[in-house]
C-alpha cells in the first residue's frame, strides 16, 4: 500500500501573526507543488486563521498545534476542535511538551484524539519515551501505552487517517547545542516504527497497520532528512525549529522528494 510522505512544520510558540505571514510567503516561493507529498504548517493558534486565507491549498495544509477536547461550553480561554475544523486538516496531539510542561495525561490525550476525529480532524499523535525511559530500556512499554490508551476510543475505520508521529524526548534538541546533541538513528526509528505497526496489527489488523503513516519528529533537518525519509516504514517528519528557518525547511521538502524520485525510479 502507498503511503503518502507527509511533512509537518511545528512552529510552537514562535512568530507574531506578520512573522508567520512572511514566513508563509517565503515558503510558498520556494516549495513546489508535489504530488505525492503533503506540506504541513502548524503556526501559532492566533495565526491559524489569517494564513488560511493566505495559504496556497495546492502546496499546504495547515495543523493546530493544540485544542480541547469539548466542543463548546463554559472553559475560559479554550479553544475547541470544533471551532477550528473549517479551518485545518491536521492537529498535533500529544506533543512531548504538552505531556511535560502542561501535564497532559493519557486519558486526556484520548479524549483530544477522539474530539479530533469527531470534528473530522486528524490527529497527529506524538507518542515517545524520555531519556530516563530511553536509559532503563523502557522505550516499548511506554509506546505501547501512550498509544494504545490514545487510540481505544477509535473503530477501524478512524484508524487509516491517523497520523502517529514518533518523537523520543531525548533526542529533541529544542535548539539548544545541537552541534553535540544525541539523535537517534534511522536503525534505532526503524525498529520504534516496525514495533508501533505491530501493535496497530494487533488491535487492527494488517490492512489498518499498512494504512496507517508513521513519522519521525526528533531534531530532524536539511540535513539528515534523507536518510530518516528512506528508513522503511517512515512516511515524514515532524520538525520544530527547522520549520521555522524557510531554506531549512524548504531542503526537507527536497529530500522528501528525492526520496519520492528514488521510489518512483525503483518501481519501473
Amino acid at each position: 500500500m502507498k503511503r503518502k510522505k507527509i511533512i509537518v512544520g511545528n512552529w510552537k510558540m514562535h512568530l507574531n501573526v506578520h512573522e508567520s505571514s512572511l514566513l508563509l510567503h517565503r515558503l510558498n516561493q520556494n516549495i513546489k507543488v508535489h504530488r505525492n507529498i503533503e506540506v504541513v504548517l502548524a503556526p501559532s493558534m492566533l495565526a491559524l486563521q489569517p494564513l488560511s486565507v493566505q495559504i496556497d491549498r495546492r502546496k499546504f495544509r495547515l495543523a493546530a498545534q493544540n485544542a480541547y477536547f469539548v466542543d463548546e461550553g463554559a472553559f475560559t480561554g479554550e479553544v475547541s476542535f470544533s471551532m477550528i475544523r473549517d479551518i485545518v486538516h491536521y492537529a498535533i496531539i500529544g506533543h512531548s511538551e504538552r505531556r511535560l510542561y502542561f501535564n497532559e495525561g493519557l486519558p486526556l490525550i484520548r479524549d483530544k484524539v477522539a474530539a479530533a476525529i469527531r470534528n473530522d480532524i486528524v490527529p497527529i499523535l506524538c507518542v515517545g519515551e524520555t531519556k530516563s525511559e530511553y536509559e532503563a530500556h523502557e522505550t516499548k512499554r511506554v509506546i505501547h501505552d501512550q498509544l494504545t490508551t490514545a487510540i481505544s476510543n477509535l473503530a477501524s475505520r478512524e484508524i487509516d487517517n491517523l497520523v502517529i508521529a514518533y518523537e523520543p524526548v531525548w533526542a529533541i534538541s529544542n535548539g539548544i547545542n545541537f552541534a553535540n546533541h544525541v539523535i537517534a538513528k534511522p536503525d534505532q526509528v526503524a525498529g520504534v516504527v516496525t514495533y508501533i505497526r505491530e501493535i496497530i496489527a494487533e488491535l487492527y489488523g494488517d490492512r489498518a497497520s499498512e494504512a496507517v503513516r508513521i513519522i519521525y519528529g526528533g531534531s530532524s533537518n536539511a540535513e539528515n532528512a534523507y536518510s530518516y525519509l528512506v528508513t522503511e516504514g517512515v512516511d515524514g517528519l515532524l520538525p520544530g525549529g527547522a520549520s521555522l528557518n524557510y531554506l531549512e525547511f524548504s531542503g526537507i521538502i527536497a529530500a522528501a522528494a528525492r526520496v519520492e524520485a528514488l521510489a518512483l525510479k525503483e518501481a519501473k
